[in-house]
């Protein structure tokens, strides 16, 4: 009874870690804000566009898969999400863009961070921090 009892205490215990140190739906909009910045800048320089912003809405999150880049706690997040571009005389308009993030917590377990793939480079990764803020 007592060894029934351990396993089932042992099992609760796990999975309330897990979904401790799993990214909150906050941390996902905030990376994913700063990964459509990023695209964002990009565009605007290759096709001297003058975006006044952008809005994300309807963000779904349809997995988080852990994982280690690094050797820190890394989460894969993957879902969609509805995107408005503002532009001077309009707005363009994206629903259900599906999205990919590497989100990694930090060693002290107290901040994370965006992972992005550097172009062109195997397992490089440009990092950013995502603000509590």
């Amino acid at each position: 009874m007592r060894l029934i009892i351990s396993l089932v205490l042992l099992i609760f215990l796990s999975a309330c870690t897990t979904s401790v140190l799993a990214p909150t739906f906050r941390l996902v909009q905030k990376a994913l804000t700063i990964e459509v910045e990023q695209t964002q800048q990009r565009l605007s320089q290759q096709l001297d566009l003058n975006f006044q912003g952008f809005e994300i809405h309807r963000l779904s999150i349809t997995q988080e898969q852990p994982l280690t880049i690094q050797n820190l706690l890394t989460y894969r997040v993957r879902g969609t999400y509805e995107l408005t571009f503002k532009l001077p005389k309009r707005q363009i308009k994206q629903s259900q863009k599906p999205f990919e993030l590497y989100l990694q917590l930090q060693k002290e377990g107290k901040t994370w961070r965006l992972l992005l793939p550097e172009s062109g480079i195997e397992g490089s990764w440009r990092s950013y921090l995502i603000s509590e803020q």
